[in-house]
């Protein structure tokens, strides 16, 4: 029996660590046939060490969405590895401390334009930079949050996750003729190192197990990767523009 994703060849941003949404993805990703290619930012060595955990290592490119340089050069580097691609996982997020926690209000405009730029814009600039690798039928898949609530302690980087949907929507009608299909998976809290860094993550976790109907683990990443991968697949071809909800079914609910 063949795997969901076999023969695909997928690009992976975002491990930090073994316990990111994106190691998971990648797991499962290689689990169902995918070859995979890992992105890494700051600390490269950690994150080549943590490919290394995967059921098969997978190499790691160097990207800084804010450089113009590793965009630009982004499609050479991954041609190295694979001779084009069939999906690509943005799992890229960073606000600075005054965006999160802090008083909403307090914010400046120069960290909220790094929030924007890096959790929101770099959707945009990570399609662009892949789309030379990217044939018909191909996928874009974020990880998101979902921001039609103003969470406690979120903030700006909530007001990035609602641009970030936006850029999706508007990526899917650019790229749709292309025959790239853009979608988001908004995810209910994980407890990665990213989110233990956001205050007041705790508070908010705590109590969505209870919330959901189909109850809910924070510890257990598996539930967001398999729905990552079935919108990798080609199993949703006509499904773009769209944010699929991976939360136990807390977003359909009132308070």
């Amino acid at each position: 029996m063949t795997g969901l994703l076999e023969g695909k060849r997928l690009l992976i941003t975002g491990v930090i660590t073994d316990a990111s949404i994106a190691f998971h993805v990648a797991k499962a990703a290689q689990e169902q046939g995918a070859q995979v290619v890992l992105t890494g930012f700051g600390r490269l060595s950690l994150v080549e060490r943590i490919a290394k955990r995967l059921p098969q290592p997978a190499p790691v490119v160097e990207l800084d969405v804010q450089n113009p340089e590793h965009l630009d050069t982004l499609a050479d580097r991954v041609r190295e590895h694979v001779d084009g691609l069939d999906g690509v996982v943005h799992a890229i997020g960073f606000a600075p401390k005054s965006c999160l926690g802090e008083p909403f209000l307090d914010a400046p405009w120069s960290d909220v334009a790094v929030a924007l730029e890096v959790s929101a814009y770099s959707l945009k600039a990570l399609a662009v930079a892949a789309l030379p690798l990217l044939g018909e039928g191909s996928s874009i898949v974020g990880l998101d949050f979902d921001a039609r609530i103003a969470w406690p302690a979120y903030n700006w980087m909530g007001v990035a996750k609602a641009a970030f949907e936006s850029t999706n929507r508007y990526l899917a009608r650019e790229l749709g003729p292309k025959g790239v299909r853009v979608n988001l998976v908004a995810a209910g809290p994980v407890r990665t190192m990213a989110a233990k860094s956001i205050p007041g993550f705790a508070d908010l976790e705590a109590g969505w197990a209870d919330r959901a109907p189909l109850g809910w683990d924070v510890n257990d990443a598996t539930p967001v990767a398999k729905s990552v991968c079935a919108l990798l697949s080609d199993w949703l071809p006509a499904t773009t523009g769209s944010m699929v909800w991976v939360d136990g079914g807390v977003h359909a609910l009132g308070m």
